[in-house]
């Protein structure tokens, strides 16, 4: 593997410095207020709010685990990449009823549509969520990263990712990170795409890369009997995930928020989606690249998770091999910072603000300053224990959210398509839930000292697609029957928050908020992601 020179260095050292301009500029124009420092005023523009979706999307963990997933024959991953239809969903379905609550948080959302109860559950486990999930793994992602291209100790490159990131987010807030995610946005799909092309060259064109690893290794469909990846299994858990991560989720949602009018969000959304369908190309397939590669004998690496960065190292040119790093690197610091002001969020507006009503505006920025410092050292303490339920990186991160999405997915979408679903069903749902996720994850982590005939065994070494396939029919079916035992939510409290309860003036209004182009540009959306399906199949 190369190690960056002079030119790759000047590269790093331009890109730096445009960010921390911007950073300044951001952080000058800011104001002491809850709405300014979580939602940036509420005052983005279309083409910002979908960079942003994207850029917070497509962290490290994607770039080094996507590739990996290419690199060691994990290609039906690659359905999680070709969710940009879910990402309309968000702006079409579900953005209109956040919009028309006037929420911050998605846990405020449930408390209007439920109750209070519902409000903390989500609050706390979402928290608890982005350490097992967000956090650990883009720090860990990243310290891979940094110690590949800049040869230094993995920890040290971590942690020095992390402080730096922290302190814009910290100072900058949500303005800080959408404006700063634009840029990165557009460096990495510049760097990934020059980095496909040149890969595909090197490694002599399409039809060789194919020949190589054989036209069956890019089939992302596998028999219902496979053990790994059965396809039933796969697209139900994945959707699963992705309603989770793309509709309901604060880390994304928040984005969508930060729009001047639902017009604009939805626009936003429509922006991402297309933006979304980039990673297949970009990342996927250089780890196919650096498999064949290193099949021909010309390249080397001892895991798939260094897969894209040892490609980058050896495929690109002086200088622009930096300006890719520098990507990586913008990668790595937009995830994070993204994860780190939804932490803040969800911290401040749901919990630190639930209990003291009164606390003046400033005092609130400061409490979501420190509850990010907070949850930054939490993330690091355990990246340790997460080296130990998956090999590779990217597989982790889908099997850990095919355990906490299924009852957040269930709720969310029962509380805006059923109107009879109350604060009890949304309640137990998600208390049910958290348990049987908790459960799961430890029955994975000492599976090895069960019975293998046992239940508990059954239960930890279970596909983790067709667990969260059933856990989802469970969740439903348990909201539904639980919500029986309590009355029917009253017409004020679910008025516009249900599709059957929104008033001919709000549907009026929707209707005013897309044209044809909307509709043109989302139906070339899901026609790619069809066509994408139907391509890799292994034949």
């Amino acid at each position: 593997m190369q190690t960056l020179d002079t030119f790759d260095w000047v590269a790093i050292v331009f890109y730096f410095l445009i960010l921390l301009g911007i950073a300044v500029w951001v952080i000058r124009k800011k104001e002491d207020n809850t709405e300014d420092y979580f939602l940036a005023g509420r005052n983005v523009g279309w083409f910002v709010v979908g960079a942003s979706i994207f850029a917070s999307n497509i962290g490290s963990e994607h770039v080094v685990g996507l590739a990996g997933a290419g690199a060691s024959d994990k290609l039906p991953m690659l359905i999680y990449e070709i969710h940009a239809w879910i990402v309309l969903i968000l702006g079409w379905v579900f953005l209109p009823f956040y919009a028309r609550s006037g929420v911050f948080t998605m846990p405020e959302f449930l408390e209007k549509r439920f109750d209070a109860r519902s409000r903390w559950v989500l609050s706390i486990f979402s928290i608890v969520a982005y350490v097992l999930t967000k956090i650990s793994v883009t720090i860990y992602a990243g310290g891979v990263v940094v110690s590949a291209l800049l040869g230094i100790d993995f920890w040290t490159g971590a942690i020095a990712t992390v402080i730096l990131t922290g302190i814009y987010t910290v100072l900058g807030g949500m303005r800080a990170v959408v404006y700063t995610e634009t840029l990165q946005a557009v460096l990495l799909v510049i760097g990934a795409g020059v980095l496909t092309y040149l890969g595909l060259e090197k490694v002599g064109g399409w039809g060789s890369l194919v020949e190589t690893v054989k036209p069956e290794y890019l089939n992302m469909w596998r028999p219902p009997s496979d053990p790994d990846f059965p396809w039933p299994s796969l697209v139900i858990s994945s959707t699963i995930v992705g309603i989770w991560y793309w509709c309901t989720d604060q880390y994304i949602v928040q984005r969508a928020l930060t729009a001047k009018n639902i017009k604009e969000g939805r626009r936003g959304t429509i922006f991402g989606a297309v933006m979304k369908l980039m990673p297949v190309f970009l990342f996927l397939i250089p780890g196919v690249i650096a498999l064949a590669l290193k099949m021909k004998g010309e390249l080397h690496w001892d895991s798939p998770d260094e897969a894209f960065p040892v490609l980058m190292s050896n495929v690109l040119p002086s200088g622009l091999r930096g300006l890719v790093a520098a990507g990586l690197l913008a990668a790595l610091m937009s995830s994070l910072a993204s994860v780190f002001n939804s932490v803040s969020t969800l911290f401040t507006v749901d919990i630190y603000k639930k209990l003291r009503p009164n606390t003046p505006e400033k005092k609130l920025v400061r409490t979501g300053q420190l509850a990010t410092v907070v949850v930054v050292f939490i993330g690091i303490i355990w990246i340790p224990i997460m080296a130990n339920i998956s090999g590779v990186l990217y597989e982790y991160l889908q099997s850990v959210q095919s355990y906490i999405a299924p009852p957040i997915t269930a709720v969310f979408l029962l509380g805006i398509f059923h109107k009879r679903i109350n604060g009890l069903g949304a309640f137990a749902t998600l208390i049910m839930g958290i348990i049987v996720a908790a459960i799961r994850i430890v029955l994975e982590l000492i599976k090895g000292d069960l019975n293998p005939d046992g239940f508990l065994y059954k239960m930890g070494s279970m596909n983790f697609l067709t667990f969260g396939a059933w856990f989802f029919l469970v969740c439903v079916v348990f909201a539904v029957v639980t919500s029986l035992f309590a009355p029917a939510p009253s017409a004020e409290q679910v008025a516009n928050l249900t599709f059957g309860t929104i008033s001919e003036e709000e549907k009026s209004k929707n209707k005013n908020s897309y044209n044809w182009k909307d509709i043109v540009i989302s139906i070339l959306v899901l026609a790619v992601v069809v066509g994408i399906m139907i391509f890799f199949n292994g034949k």
